[in-house]
């Protein structure tokens, strides 16, 4: 479902992907690990085409991604791609309801089809009851349920987490691993997760190992 090939990238004198090569279908929950420094976000960010590489090919289903311009790849990435970040970023001054509905109205979905959309997502995680709580009122496991749902709004392709639960005690830690795996089960979702967290590399289905820039 992923298919990267041959993927380069280098800043300056600094190689940081060697030939990467790999596959992802469509339900997997894989994680790429590796030390500090050895390209693993590098990679996530080429995964979804949040950077390009300097060569190689990067194909999502039958779609090229690689050689689609710029504002094709947003709409491509927009529209088929969520992501989860450590630092949730969230946007302080909207609700969580108002969050999750962001991608789906940049998509062009109308204001109440978003809501609904998003209040099912959130029935799901059981964090409706903080529709109308801005971030700052909610915990940092309510706050990073708030992002998968705004990662999940569009349905799509893939999920691409870098460290999503580094900032979590490791109760939450836990808790959002599951549910990583219980909408994998629901929605046949598929997800690519950067991450230090042995035990949730051990929950995996795969792993992919990042030593030097190159994939093992």
């Amino acid at each position: 479902m992923i298919a990267a090939h041959n993927i380069n990238k280098s800043y300056g004198a600094l190689h940081v992907l060697r030939d990467i090569t790999l596959e992802i279908n469509q339900g997997e929950v894989v994680t790429i690990v590796g030390p500090s420094g050895a390209g693993k976000t590098t990679l996530l960010q080429i995964l979804g085409t949040l950077d390009r590489p300097d060569s190689g090919t990067l194909r999502y289903g039958d779609t090229d991604v690689s050689q689609l311009k710029d504002k094709e790849m947003a709409r491509f990435r927009n529209q088929h791609i969520g992501f989860v970040f450590q630092a949730h970023h969230l946007l302080p001054e909207l609700t969580a309801l108002e969050n999750i509905c962001v991608p789906a109205l940049i998509k062009g979905l109308p204001m109440e089809e978003a809501k609904t959309r998003a209040m099912e997502l959130m029935q799901f995680m059981k964090i409706d009851h903080r529709a109308s709580h801005k971030p700052a009122a909610m915990s940092g496991g309510e706050q990073q349920r708030v992002a998968v749902a705004r990662a999940l709004i569009n349905n799509p392709m893939a999920i691409l987490a870098d460290e999503p639960s580094g900032n979590l005690d490791t109760q939450h830690a836990r808790e959002l691993h599951q549910l990583f795996f219980t909408l994998r089960e629901q929605y046949r979702q598929t997800f690519v997760i950067v991450t230090h967290n042995e035990e949730l590399a051990a929950m995996s289905d795969r792993r992919i190992v990042i030593r030097d820039g190159s994939n093992q």
